[in-house]
């Protein structure tokens, strides 16, 4: 369901990027921006697949960092509300365990965004604060952060 993304992906990220219903949480960044992350092995850019079609993005950062945790970064669906949110947070999540072999998975997540939170949470991570006026939006305003995460020790992959 999760494969390495490629540069015949970049149109499909950006405009994913792009939707209204994604463009308040997620910053849309250009085709080098895209590259850099394909060609810099501290990152993985992945494209989530329902069958042979692409239905969701994300970027894992921090790989190769000397305590073993990555951060969840970017992910996005190109139908947000369409049911398969906890489907495609499981599979980052495994394959962040499984594939690329981290020991701590985080991510953070714009507070005034419960449903995102709550579907992370469903999903086994943990609430560990908040960062009070951390990330600037795309639109210019100001929003606080939560981040949550995993260890390795407390996930349970799906069977």
């Amino acid at each position: 369901m999760l494969r390495p993304a490629t540069e015949e992906d970049f149109g499909f990220i950006r405009s994913v990027a792009g939707t209204p219903a994604n463009a308040r949480f997620i910053d849309d960044v250009d085709e080098a921006c895209l590259s850099g992350y394909l060609a810099d092995p501290d990152y993985a850019l992945v494209i989530w697949e329902l069958g042979k079609k692409a239905e969701g993005f994300a970027l894992f950062c921090e790989r190769g960092n000397p305590a073993n945790r990555l951060e969840l970064r970017r992910l996005a669906l190109a139908h947000p509300g369409d049911g398969n949110g906890l489907r495609f947070v499981e599979a980052l999540r495994d394959y962040g365990f499984s594939v690329l072999g981290t020991d701590c998975l985080w991510l953070d997540v714009v507070s005034d965004n419960p449903r995102a939170r709550h579907l992370y949470e469903k999903a086994g991570f943990s609430h560990e604060g908040r960062l009070r006026a951390r990330w600037r939006r795309p639109a210019g305003d100001v929003a606080d952060l939560d981040v949550l995460s995993m260890l390795r020790s407390e996930w349970h992959p799906r069977a």
